[in-house]
This record gives C-alpha cells, structure tokens and sequence, in this order.
C-alpha cells in the first residue's frame, strides 16, 4: 500500500516516532524539542506509529500492518526516517551524515566528517565538532545544518558563516583570525589609507600592536583607517597601549659654559681668589 505525504518541515517520512521519554508520539525529535521542555533521545526510540494505518509497532523501515514504507531512508541506529539523500551512518560520529559517503571522510582529530577535499588541507582541532557554533550556539555536531570549516580550524554553521560574511564580519568568533584569503581587501586599504594623509601632527606618530592573523607585535605608523602588521601585511590587527609621539625635533638649548683658570699643583680654588 502507498504511503500517504506526510512528515514535517525537517524530514519525509510516513510514520510518528514513539517519545520514550515522555510516550507522546511526533514526527521527529525536533518537533518534540520544539513543543515540550525536555529532549528525546532518538536513539533510545523503540515503537513508530504508521501514518497510513495508525499501527503502532517496532522502529523498522515499512509498516508490518499495510506495509508502507516509512521512509526512502532508514537508520535502525539512529532510527532515521528521510527522503534519500544519499545518507550514510558514521560510526566514529555515531549518527547519519548526508552523502554521498565517498564524497566525505571522517577526521579523527577533528572527531567530523569533512568534505574529501579537505583531507590532509585543514588545521585540525581536537575534537571542535564537540563544540557549539560561536555564531548561533547551536550544536554543531547533530546539526541538520552543514558545518563550514575556517583556516584557523574553528567550525561554525554554513548558514551562521554566509550570515557573518554579509555582515562585513571577516575575523573567526574564537581567534578573531581571517576567516578567509583577504589579500585584495588589504590591498584596497593600502589605497584608501594612501589617499587619506593623517593630519600633520599625527603623521609621524606609531603605535604598538598585535596581528590576529600571525601573532607578530610590531611598532607600526598610525591611521584611523587602519593599522597594517609589518610581518604578514594584514590589517586584521590590535592596539596595544597608547600613540607614540615623534620625538622633539627641536635640538635642547646650549648650558652656559664656566671658564677657570688652571691651577698651579697643590692650589686649591680658594687660594686663587
């Protein structure tokens, strides 16, 4: 018998899971999360209800009662109920990942699945898929939403990433390094900074500062508009501590200078007077 349409905004599926937490029946986890104050453990589910039938039986991929199928994709790991999308279970990650699998890998560092072009060509960081999103902190690890890898190694939604890149932001959350190749945008700033001299009594002052993107301190000329590392060219910097004046260029005043008549040996200077 076929399957009537059915599911929610997250997934297709023809069946309602059975909550073992709270035994409340609902489409999927997250339409449970939504709507009571607790979460459902997906993993711990044992009993689906048919939307076709309304037989309640064991979590399995097609309805014992009419024998529809409860969804083009199942996990009895995960109890999973999706349209296909060429998913596949990760065992280190320990739940489905959208596919297809040969086009993925999974980092041990990392503790992720990441793009195969990415294998042996990003900063690993132990364990950063465990960490919430610095964006919208949101689980990144479960997340239906796919994770955007940053140079510095950071990870953050691709959506929260897209979001940031809108905004103008270009610093990573965590690090505050580039979030990218910013080498065009340095080269706009070089412009603007050359077309737009300091007043007279600040061109000449420095300041300290530290680069996010190389970790050099440098004593750099100062603008308003920016402060350029001299180690690796990115504006991507911090002042630390105050402006530097220029030295006085007005050479001190001669002291006045005393002549004494030498004395003979063994005069002292009260006996020349």
């Amino acid at each position: 018998m076929a399957a009537t349409t059915t599911g929610c905004e997250h997934y297709v599926r023809h069946c309602l899971l059975k909550a073992p937490c709270c035994g409340k029946f609902y489409v999927c986890r997250l339409c449970h999360d939504a709507e009571e104050n607790h979460k459902m453990d997906r993993f711990e589910v044992k009993e689906v209800k048919c939307a076709v039938c309304n037989a309640v039986q064991e979590s399995q991929h097609a309805c014992v009662a009419c024998g529809a199928t409860f969804g083009e994709y199942y996990c009895d790991i995960c109890h999973l109920f999706d349209k296909d999308k060429a998913q596949y279970h990760c065992q280190p990650c320990g739940i489905c990942r959208i596919g297809p699998k040969e086009k993925y890998f999974h980092c041990l560092k990392c503790n992720l699945c990441l793009a195969s072009d990415l294998q042996g060509n990003h900063k690993c960081v132990e364990n950063v898929s465990r960490q919430n999103c610095p964006v919208c902190m949101e689980d990144i690890h479960t997340s239906r939403i796919g994770a955007h890898v940053l140079p510095c190694g950071h990870l953050l939604h691709k959506t929260c990433f897209e979001d940031m890149c809108k905004r103008g932001a270009y610093r990573c959350p965590l690090c505050m390094q580039s979030v990218g190749n910013m080498e065009e945008f340095w080269e706009m700033r070089d412009i603007e900074i050359s077309q737009t001299p300091m007043p007279l009594e600040y061109q000449h002052t420095t300041v300290k500062i530290l680069c996010n993107d190389c970790q050099a301190h440098c004593v750099v000329r100062f603008h308003v508009l920016g402060l350029k590392c001299s180690s690796c060219g990115s504006y991507n910097t911090v002042q630390e501590g105050g402006l530097i004046s220029p030295p006085d260029p007005t050479p001190p005043s001669p002291q006045p200078h005393h002549h004494h008549e030498p004395q003979e040996p063994g005069e002292s200077e009260a006996d020349t007077q």
